[in-house]
Formats: structure tokens, sequence, C-alpha cells
């Protein structure tokens, strides 16, 4: 159990910062998600031993109070056994009294002793999560970082002078090309009323120089 704790400690107390900073990742925040899962499953694995610790300690505790219950009652026996004056009894109970004292003995000691183990490993328990805790925090963290970068970089690709100058280049072009067309454009309009206005004074021309010419005959 302690390799395992010594094992699960350094796993968490890894400088994950180093972690990130291998080359060969192209995606910092997918290495950190699998980094986190990883310690996210350590810390279960913990859960779960504490959970086993305080089981195992409770029923030290129910143990010992029994042993101790069963000794007091050998014990008082013995002495209703003597006073009857039945040797071959009092002697019973008092070789079961001295056997469930001394149980009740080595009982306390383990109790003691899984005891410490338990507040230890409530005490590790609480260090991971709060370790993952602030793992979380630096995803976050990570994440923010990772937005902004990706906005800055498209935004240097949409004001990059090059790429700005070219941008203006073709506004230019396009503004061109619309003044061009609404030229062409009023250009047909007025063709189209001269061209109607003559057409239309041309026929009332004629008809009256035929009006005259009838008039005249």
């Amino acid at each position: 159990m302690a390799n395992l704790f010594s094992r699960i400690k350094q796993t968490i107390s890894a400088d994950f910062h180093e972690v990130l900073d291998k080359k060969e990742q192209k995606n910092p925040i997918s290495m950190l998600n699998q980094y986190l899962r990883d310690c996210e499953r350590e810390v279960e694995k913990v859960r779960t031993l504490v959970e086993r610790q305080n089981l195992l300690k409770e029923e030290f505790v129910r143990e010992y109070h029994q042993a101790s219950s069963l000794a007091e009652k050998r014990k008082s026996q013995a002495a209703v056994a003597e006073k009857a004056g039945e040797a071959e009894l009092m002697e019973f109970a008092n070789r079961e009294h001295q056997q469930y004292e001394e149980r009740a003995h080595n009982l306390k000691l383990s109790l003691e002793k899984v005891s410490q183990d338990l507040s230890s490993l409530e005490q590790k328990y609480e260090e991971m999560k709060h370790r993952l805790k602030d793992m979380y925090i630096k995803r976050m963290e990570l994440m923010g970082r990772e937005n902004v970068a990706r906005a800055t970089h498209r935004m240097n690709q949409v004001v990059d002078s090059g790429k700005a100058e070219h941008s203006y280049t073709k506004f230019n072009e396009m503004e061109s090309y619309l003044d061009r067309l609404e030229h062409q454009v009023n250009s047909s309009y007025h063709r189209n009323t001269i061209d109607t206005r003559i057409a239309v004074l041309e026929k009332e021309m004629n008809e009256s120089e035929e009006k005259t010419h009838s008039l005249s005959q």
C-alpha cells in the first residue's frame, strides 16, 4: 500500500508544465485533458482505499468492544465461580478473561494504527483533490490563452500589411468596377432617353410637314 501511495503521490505532484512543453505535442489542451483523466482515476482509487480503511477501522472498533466486553464478563464470572467454590469453572473463566483481555489489548493497538493510517490517507486524499482542482483551473487558464492566441492569429491574418494591402486593392478594384458599371447604366439610360425624344420630334416634324403639304395643295 505504501508503494501505491508513493506512486500516486508522484503522479499527482508531477510538474505538468514540463509535460505540456513536450515538443511532439501539438495540442497542449488535449494532452492536459488526458493527464487530468489519469489523475481522476488515481484520485478515485484513493477514495476507494479510504472508504475501505474506514470500514476496516469500524470493524476493529466492533471487535475491540466485543473483546473488552467478554473480558469483563469472564472476570465477573470468575469471581462468581470463586465464591461458589467452583475451582474448575473459576479457572476456565480466568483463562478466558486473560485471553479476551489480551485480544482487546492487541485490537486496541491495531485500532490506533488503523486510525492513524486512515487520518493520513484522508489528508492525502484531500491534498490530491485540491491538486486536481488546481489543474482544472489551470486547464481553464490554458483554454483562455489558447482562445486568445487563435483570435490574435486570425486578426493578424486580416490586418497583416501585405494581406491588408491586397484586400484594399481588391476593394478599390471592386469600387472601380461599380463606378464603371454605374456610368454604363447612366449612359445607356441617357442614350435611350435622347433617342426616344429625337424619334418623337422627328415624327412630329414629319406629321407637321405632311399636314402643311396637304393644305398647300
